[in-house]
């Protein structure tokens, strides 16, 4: 039986839901937890971010400009933030990647229609956000030598690979002045098909966007067409890569750039993912690196990564680059 945190009656009963049935969600990497609220015929989702580990006032200042930019995130119902709590519009359980897996005929659609968002998004002048500059670049590569080489018993050059990467990301990060909207997690377990026809009369929802900045269009294009969670064939990701620049127009460096981040996203990955082991006791995304290994081998294959590909090629021995960056324990 799930125990229920202290004061969430309190919380639904000043909110206008007292008594309504509460079930627990499943959680995510996270400290936050999820609670679908019922009552007849009516839903929401209950957000718990408990402080002093969580905060959900980035999820709420980026939702009221989603909505205000007519982009579809949850609508908001209630909160009490100090306490951590947030009642929002349920988008109910059709993540993309289920929806897409059981209905494979539908993938190429789905996509589209999850690449048209992108579009729509970064036709808007940015958000008010912090923007996503070197500092935070390199701190997102940094966590593969924090914690995924020493958990491989590997004596690497932390110091030529911040170089490597600071040669890379420099003319990536004046390519993306002014800036776009970047949500960073879009993926296909952050993207809810809304309605019960799903693609032909519903929408896509979005949600996990509390950690978004200011950045380059190629990030998010990136987190969805190199997803550490499902395959998604080099077809797929090609034609949608291709719609994209169709729709966008993003210049000539585009692709240079999308390779460039595909490397840095997955660099980071591989580094989450062995912390979420190593730290917080949670294996089961270890399953996933052996896909995001694969995933980087081929961005640094970019002749714009040549730097950052050097730095692999003499501190990553080639047995475990070959089997997915290897074992860990």
């Amino acid at each position: 039986m799930t125990t229920l945190p202290d004061g969430i009656e309190q919380f639904l009963s000043q909110s206008g839901w007292g008594g309504a049935k509460i079930e627990a969600i499943p959680g995510d990497a996270s400290f936050r937890r999820y609670f679908r609220i019922r009552r007849a015929r009516e839903t929401a989702m209950l957000m718990y971010a408990p402080p002093p580990e969580e905060d959900p006032r980035p999820f709420v200042q980026v939702a009221q400009w989603l909505l205000a930019n007519d982009m579809r995130a949850p609508k908001l119902l209630a909160q009490d933030l100090d306490a951590g709590w947030l009642l929002t519009e349920d988008f109910g359980d059709d993540r993309m990647r289920e929806w897409v897996e059981s209905r494979p005929d539908s993938e190429e659609a789905i996509y589209a229609q999850a690449i048209d968002a992108l579009v729509q998004l970064h036709q808007k002048p940015a958000g008010p956000l912090d923007p996503y500059d070197m500092t935070v670049y390199q701190r997102e590569a940094g966590l593969l030598t924090e914690w995924y080489t020493p958990a491989m018993g590997l004596e690497v050059d932390n110091e030529r690979y911040r170089a490597a990467w600071h040669e890379v990301l420099a003319p990536l990060i004046m390519r993306q002045v002014p800036g776009v909207t970047v949500l960073r997690d879009y993926h296909a377990e952050n993207i809810m098909i809304l309605g019960q026809s799903g693609i032909r009369d519903g929408e896509q929802g979005l949600i996990d966007f509390q950690d978004a900045l200011v950045g380059h269009p190629a990030y998010d294009l990136v987190s969805l067409l190199q997803d550490a969670r499902r395959d998604v064939s080099p077809e797929l990701e090609r034609a949608m890569l291709e719609r994209y620049i169709a729709g966008a127009n993003p210049g000539p460096d585009f692709e240079a750039d999308y390779a460039i981040l595909g490397a840095q996203r997955n660099a980071k990955i591989v580094g989450i993912f062995t912390r979420l082991h190593k730290r917080d006791g949670k294996p089961r995304y270890l399953g996933y690196i052996p896909r995001v290994w694969a995933l980087m081998e081929g961005d640094l294959e970019h002749p714009a990564l040549a730097p950052v590909a050097a730095w692999f090629d003499a501190n990553i021995p080639d047995d475990l680059r070959k089997y997915g960056g290897g074992t860990i324990e």
